[in-house]
């Protein structure tokens, strides 16, 4: 399909949660967006089961969504909004919880299907009149040009932006083609994923376990079942997918500590690669990398996609304050400062994710465990500290989270 423009404000490859959410930001900002995805979202049907991916979106992202017009929609479908956090480390008592009220929070987070928010999303993107759309397609090369890239599709047609930006996921093509390198941290783990029912309801509690091969959490659900996350070896994982489901439940139950008594019941079972990878440069030149594409963390501390959320409410930022001062999308220094603004967060989160996760597979340090749980629950300051910044909603988290409007932000930027 022929572009209706010839060149547009920008591109964004890949239309998964923070994709799509980023486009709408833009649209809704007044820049002409060009969508590029490689296959259509499936269509959520709010009355069916469950789906086994889900995320524990943080008011931050939260607050973006609904700057981008998706969170009404969210909410009047399926949600669980939760207000009690619990940790507790499965070799000794020592645990840790958090409640909403205590910190002038209406809630922790809200538990939300993936394809729900993506499906949403998708929808309200093709409603917007400055959004076209290319899917199914891929980009296969791309071209450098003074003031924007030209992609080229795999149709054989091509789309030119000033301002291209890769939301493609972890194993970001558009990063590779980019010529963007990256660490990567194998962890020889796999994340397990099922909808359970145990003998008592989950009451809206986000409960975490910590055992010596991984985390185990059990996230909330409207109807009182939780979707779980049980991170183990990859060699246990396989073993674990092929119980039944009464072996199942009962391995569940016995890992969980049967906080809400046994497993009664539990849904398919599926399981994902964990790892870390982090890219070495997040901007290079008129292309930006944000979301999987630029960072990859452990999920025990549920950031992954709270981190994309919050890299596209911070470019969206970055982008009116240059088009305030006259410049168009990556004709400025903007993009240099975008990236160290979210480079240090992405890192600091990362690194705190990936040494948390190894004090707590390590043998024999359940003692410092201890006092260090202990330490967190005694401190208001240390606990509202880690509340905030896992709320998305700290010192330096993006104007957007923290509850300002598209409107505000481009009218504080045309005062300025």
């Amino acid at each position: 399909m022929k572009s209706a423009r010839s060149t547009f404000d920008v591109a964004v490859v890949g239309a998964g949660m923070v994709g799509a959410t980023t486009a709408c930001l833009l649209a809704r900002s007044g820049f002409s967006v060009i969508v590029i995805e490689s296959a259509e979202p499936a269509v959520f049907d709010k009355n069916g089961d469950v789906g086994l991916r889900v995320s524990a979106l943080s008011p931050g992202s939260a607050a973006v969504l609904d700057a981008a017009g998706a969170w009404k929609a969210i909410e009047d479908q399926r949600h669980c909004p939760y207000r009690h956090m619990h940790i507790e480390d499965a070799e000794n008592s020592a645990s840790l919880d958090f409640e909403a009220p205590a910190f002038g929070m209406e809630r922790l987070g809200t538990i939300v299907e993936n394809e729900l928010v993506q499906g949403t999303l998708w929808g309200i993107l093709q409603s917007l009149a400055t959004v076209e759309i290319h899917c199914p397609q891929r980009v296969t090369g791309l071209q450098r040009r003074e003031s924007s890239v030209l992609l080229e599709l795999d149709n054989s047609q091509s789309a030119e932006a000033r301002l291209v930006v890769a939301c493609d996921g972890a194993a970001s093509s558009l990063r590779e083609l980019a010529g963007i390198d990256h660490e990567t941290w194998e962890y020889n783990q796999q994340g397990l994923v099922s909808v359970v029912q145990t003998e008592l309801p989950n009451p809206g509690t986000a409960w975490q376990r910590f055992l010596p091969a991984g985390p185990l959490a059990f996230l909330p659900l409207p109807d009182g079942r939780s979707s779980i996350v049980w991170s183990c070896p990859s060699a246990e994982t396989q073993s674990l997918l092929s119980l039944d489901e009464a072996a199942f439940n009962e391995a569940l139950s016995l890992a969980s500590g049967q906080w809400l008594g046994p497993v009664m019941s539990s849904g398919a079972r599926g399981a994902f690669p964990l790892f870390m990878r982090l890219s070495r440069e997040y901007v290079s030149g008129r292309i930006v990398l944000i979301g999987d594409a630029a960072h990859v963390v452990h999920p025990l501390a549920g950031q992954g996609v709270n981190l994309g959320l919050a890299d596209a409410a911070a470019l969206v930022e970055t982008l009116l304050a240059e088009r305030a001062s006259g410049h168009a999308p990556g004709a400025s220094s903007g993009l240099n400062q975008f990236a160290q603004w979210r480079k240090s967060e992405s890192q600091l989160m990362a690194g705190g994710i990936h040494a948390l996760r190894s004090l707590f597979m390590h043998e024999g340090l359940g003692g410092i465990r201890s006092l260090g749980l202990k330490l967190v629950s005694r401190s208001w300051f240390a606990r509202e500290t880690f509340l905030r910044r896992a709320a998305g909603q700290g010192r330096n988290a993006p104007g957007l989270a923290r509850g300002r409007s598209l409107h505000a932000l481009a009218t504080q930027n045309d005062a300025d």
